[in-house]
This record gives structure tokens, sequence and C-alpha cells, in this order.
């Protein structure tokens, strides 16, 4: 008989211990959905086999999204210090010339594009973050083994240090547990896809020293390569290996060495890793089965060549957060946990297509496909408005989906916020306070009226429907007094319109705790809305929890 575990988690069913939510897996997915959860209050146990966080270099860039994210766990000031932000990309023809510059400038979520990041570092600090939650626990040197569940829960079987099999039983289980997850074997998924037959290698330096903060992409099909320096005088390069040769021959220290010199890497730098990978392009046919769940690397793969490998299970962890939270403090029925595969996936699959699309253009098939690429390149450059469209990335697929746990607004595709993550200018209330607009918004939803009267927000944050959400209220827009409504915080931009943000002064949005916007409409659409609102978050079952197994410490 399996023995019971001793944490700090309430009694659940057959006396087992019982906790909430159990994350398997703490790389950068889990520990950012654990401290988001850490945030949201919801009681949370991390299992992980390893003894401790990664010490080598793997993921290498950080964007803007996900330090948003970071914001949203409580960690950006440790975060941001610690990374190279805003840095560009310049694509180099085979003769080092440059036919394409990637510098974007602007900063629509409040943040840089591209950031160079050391996974490390931030598993350290995401590790060091839940220090701050008694309600989240973190075990190293723990094997998920195995998991039975039904309608009511969750038993989850783990093999401590010692090889003793200890079950504890959950609502709800996350699988973030990497590529070769054993939540999602135990579910009995593959992933689907491509894996391709070119092999790279991967050369990590430190004490490297480089003339330009850039990252260079050399399109050279006699060795296509790329060099991203990162904090701290770090710096990756990525060779691929040719027709011919072996993991064995380009791992030897003489090859390695020619291959750095011969591409600017600086005399004196320190190889601290340097291994050889083959790029996948894969899907889990499903991320979730009854009340267990995938998140990053477990259900999704992404070529390097985007550096939106990380970024990408980030984004599942945020999504997924707030929705476990909400649906464990009853605030939501279980059937919002459906909308996370449903909102994620095409953008994850967007996000491997641009991957893929990039890779092409770094390493071209032929010379002749090389040349034609990058003349055409420099024929758009020509073009202001092609040149900007690059160097400001704004080919990179938008924050966005068209279903899930959003009401409509009728507006074109084009024109809607609906669906679209809110951008995250600074505001400033009356009183001198300035900050990015997140942080006037609090953890939970938001009701945002743009040149709405505080009274009249008010009233329409009193709605029962809108009101089961328990969202902070602002004013954005005009003057930042709301007198005569004391819960409504009036804010005004820093710089810029207010209506740019919704394209209509008057509106009112409905902003979800991950900051995507659930719905748009006017005042005098409130009854409407709220009836669509009361539909879509159906009836929350009355189950009561286990005893000493609350979900939640904290109430929004």
């Amino acid at each position: 008989m399996a023995a019971k575990t001793r944490s700090r988690t309430g009694v659940g069913k057959g006396g087992l211990d019982h906790v909430p939510i159990i994350v398997v897996g703490a790389g950068p997915t889990g520990l950012t959905l654990a401290n988001l959860l850490g945030v949201y209050g919801a009681k949370t146990l991390v299992v992980e086999r390893n003894a401790g966080t990664v010490s080598e270099p793997r993921a290498v860039s950080i964007d803007d999204e996900s330090l948003r994210t970071m914001q949203a766990a409580g960690l950006i000031d440790i975060v941001l210090p610690t990374v190279v932000a805003g840095y560009g990309s310049e694509y180099r023809t085979p003769s080092g010339q440059p036919f394409l510059k990637v510098h974007p400038t602007g900063q629509p979520y409040g943040y840089p594009r591209r950031n160079a990041f050391r996974q490390p570092t931030l598993e350290a600090q995401l590790r060091k973050g839940l220090e701050r939650f008694a309600h989240v626990e973190l075990r190293f040197r723990t094997t998920f083994v195995d998991f039975e569940q039904d309608e009511d829960g969750v038993v989850v079987t783990l093999e401590t240090a010692a090889g003793e099999k200890v079950q504890v039983a959950c609502d709800y289980l996350v699988g973030a547990d990497g590529s070769w997850s054993a939540v999602r074997t135990k579910l009995g998924l593959t992933l689907e896809g491509e894996t391709f037959a070119e092999k790279w290698l991967i050369v990590d330096l430190e004490r490297s020293p480089c003339a330009s903060r850039e990252t260079q992409v050399f399109c050279d099909v006699r060795r296509p390569c790329i060099a991203l320096p990162g904090p701290e005088l770090t710096r990756r390069y990525e060779f691929k290996l040719l027709p011919g040769e072996t993991s064995e021959q380009v791992l030897d220290d003489a090859v390695v060495a020619k291959l750095l010199k011969d591409h600017g890497a600086d005399a004196g730098s320190v190889i601290k890793r340097k291994t050889v990978y083959t790029f996948h392009a894969r899907l889990a046919p499903r991320w979730w089965q009854g009340r267990a769940f995938l998140a990053g690397d477990a259900c999704h793969l992404t070529p390097p060549f985007a550096g939106q490998g990380m970024n990408s299970g980030l984004r599942d962890a945020h999504n997924l957060a707030w929705k476990l939270a909400w649906v464990l403090a009853r605030r939501a029925p279980p059937s919002l946990l459906e909308t996370y595969e449903q909102e994620r996936r095409d953008h994850v699959w967007a996000m491997i297509q641009l991957a893929l699309r990039m890779g092409r253009i770094m390493g071209p098939k032929t010379y002749w496909h090389g040349l034609a690429t990058q003349t055409a390149f420099r024929a758009l450059s020509l073009w202001p408005a092609a040149r900007d469209y690059f160097a400001e990335m704004k080919y990179k697929p938008k924050p966005r989906f068209d279903a899930g746990f959003i009401l409509a607004d009728g507006q074109s595709e084009r024109k809607t916020v609906v669906g679209r993550l809110l951008p995250q200018p600074k505001a400033r209330d009356g009183k001198g306070g300035e900050d990015l607009l997140d942080a006037w918004l609090g953890d939970g939803f938001a009701l945002i009226g743009v040149e709405v009267e505080p009274q009249v927000l008010a009233r329409i944050a009193a709605s029962p429907a809108i009101a089961r959400l328990a969202p902070r209220i602002v004013r954005l827009g005009g003057a930042v007094d709301a007198s005569g409504a004391s819960n409504v915080t009036a804010l005004a931009l820093s710089s810029g319109d207010a209506t740019a943000l919704v394209g209509q002064a008057g509106r009112v949005l409905l902003v979800r705790p991950d900051r995507y916007v659930a719905g748009a409409f006017l005042p005098e659409e409130t009854a409407a809305f709220a009836a669509r609102l009361n539909e879509l978050l159906g009836t929350v079952p009355t189950v009561q929890a286990a005893p000493g197994a609350s979900a939640l410490v904290r109430v929004f």
C-alpha cells in the first residue's frame, strides 16, 4: 500500500494528502505557472525529478509578452536588470554584407520586443520567487510516476529521492515536464509533426566580448550560422552541420575553435557548453484530457530560429494559470479550462511557421535561393513601409484569438480589440503616481472605461454578471478625478490618446487577468453584454472542497 506524503497540503479523498494543483516540471513554464498561481492564491505543489534548476544555457531570448508575464508574476523588477533589453538582428550575405536589419523600437506591451537572457538565471529567479508563497511548495528529486483521474479529482503517484512511492490527491494536474513529458505519455499522446534532418552545433561562450550587441545571422549555404550576444559577456553560436558531417566531427575541439574564429568570436572566449541538436516542429493532438493538462514543450516543440520556444510556454502558463485559479475559486465553471487549448493552439502553430520561414532565410537550400532571397530583401528595403515592417517585427504573429473566453463585439477583425492582448502604455493618476497600465489593473479582471464617467462605470461594474468577476474599475482618459465614485481609479495616459487603445471613446473593456480583452461595449449595451457574459460563465458547481484543502487563500 502506498505511503502518504507529509506536506503543507490538506487531507482529501481516501485520506490522501490533497493539494488543488500539482505541476510536474520546474523549468521556465512550470515555475512561471507556479508563480502566477501563487499570485492568484491557488495552493500548488511543484515536483521536479532533478536536484535543482538548470545550470546550463538553453533558451536565450525572452520577448516583450514574456516580460509582461514576469510583471504579472511580480518578478519584473528582479528579471529585467539581468537581461540585455532591446537588441536587434542583422542578416548578412555570404560576403558579410547586411541585407536585412531587424531592430524594433516600439514597446506596445510595455517592454522591448527582443531581449537576451540566461535561462539558469531566470529559473533561479523564478525558484526564489516561489518563496513568497506559503501556499506553493516546490519539491526537487521527486519523480512523477503515474496518475489516475475521475470526474471528482486526480490521484498522482510520485517517487521520492529515497525511492519511496507516495500518492497525493489533487483537483488538477499540469504536465510542464518537457519534450519527453511523462504526463503526456501517461495520457497516451505523442507529438505530431516534423523532425528535420538538419542538425545544428550549439556553442555557448562566456567571457566573450563582441563589438555589436546585435544578433548576427550568416545566411551562407556553405555554413549557415547565427551568433547571439547575451548578458554578462555571454554569447551563443549556432552552426548548421553540412551533409556528411557527424556530431562527433563538429564537436572536435579543433573544429569548434576554427568555426568560432571564422565567425568573429573573441580569442579569449571560454566554452561553457557545446552540443548538437535536431530541431522539431511538433504539436500534441490534444493538450488536455479530463483534469490533466499539458504546457510548454510537453505539448509543442518550436524550431529555434524565431526564439519563441520558451516564450510560447510562458504564454501557456499565463493563459492556464488564471483559469485554474478562477475555477478553483468557483468564480468560473470548469468549462473555462476547455478554452486553454482553444485559444493557444493556433498561435503556437503560427509561431512554428514563423520559425520555419526564418530558418529558410538563414539556411537557403542553394546559393541561388539565397541570392534571390537576399536581393528581394534589399529591394524591399528601398520601400519605407516594407523596411519598417521588418525592422519593427510586424511580421511576428499578433497575440490574438477569435474564439474562447471572449464575447465578440461585431466589429471587423481588423478593428476589433476583443481577443487581442491589451497594449500597455504608461498611465498616471491625479496624485503624481505613474506606472505601466497593468500595475493599475490589479491581478484579476479589470473594467476599463475610456472617457466614461466614473459613476456610470460603477453602475456597470455592479451588474451581477460583471460583479461575479470582481473587476478592478478604471476610468482611462480625461480628467484624473474620480470624485463621486470612490471605487473607480481615474487614470490618464502619460503620452498619447486613450481612445487609441480601443478606437472609440465612450467604450468599456472587460480585460482578463492575462490582459486579453474579453469584451467591449458601450454603456447603453451593458444589459445585453451582461446577459451574454452570464451565459459564457454558466453555472458554477457548488461542490464542497475537501476538508483542509481550500483552493484559494485570498479573494480578488
